[in-house]
């Protein structure tokens, strides 16, 4: 695990990567987001707590599920094979005995506290989708991440009676629109601090 991986694969997931817009019209087999998730699932969260759910909406039915959901500046995504939901269970913690057998009290940590239970949610949900980007570009795939949706009226659709709720939506394919210019980027000097 020493070693750096080579230009071209650093290039691959950042360097050259962009968020897309356009998509090709493509179909990809439920396969490609097993194998996605299979990488996804192998990063870390705190506690192992693994609290992202995802659904992958691929199907012309589903789609017309999701689109009421979304801006209509984001129906640009619909066109690609895949738009992600990321979404996080409040209820994660009902999970830790299998998923963190170490500390068996870590549930009930969890279940006495909402409040640290949702944000725990939110902020390891968060870094799987982050994780889920990177694995997707490391497979081929472009994306599209977005946040412009209204989460409530989403979650009555897919998740109504249960205790997930969306994070953000990611539209996953190839890209077929042209790359534009790389927007800038805080110096290491505005964002960071070495102590």
């Amino acid at each position: 695990m020493s070693a750096s991986l080579d230009h071209a694969s650093l290039a691959r997931l950042f360097h050259d990567a962009r968020s897309r817009n356009g998509w090709k019209a493509e179909t990809l087999p439920d396969s490609v987001w097993r194998e996605l998730y299979d990488l996804v699932k192998m990063a870390p969260t705190s506690m192992n707590t693994s609290p992202a759910r995802f659904v992958f909406v691929t199907t012309e039915a589903g789609k017309a599920r999701l689109k009421p959901h979304l801006m209509e500046s984001n129906h640009k995504a619909l066109a690609a094979p895949c738009v992600a939901i990321i979404a996080q269970d409040t209820a994660f913690y009902d999970r830790l005995p299998e998923l963190f057998p170490a500390r068996p009290q870590a549930r009930d940590m969890f279940a006495g506290n909402p409040a640290l239970s949702e944000i725990t949610a939110f902020r390891n949900s968060t870094l799987q989708g982050g994780y889920l980007i990177l694995a997707a570009r490391a497979l081929g795939l472009d994306c599209g991440p977005m946040s412009g949706f209204n989460n409530a009226s989403l979650d009555e659709e897919f998740f109504a009676g249960t205790t997930v709720k969306s994070n953000f939506v990611c539209a996953l394919g190839h890209g077929a629109d042209e790359s534009f210019p790389r927007l800038p980027r805080l110096s290491f000097e505005t964002a960071c601090s070495i102590v």
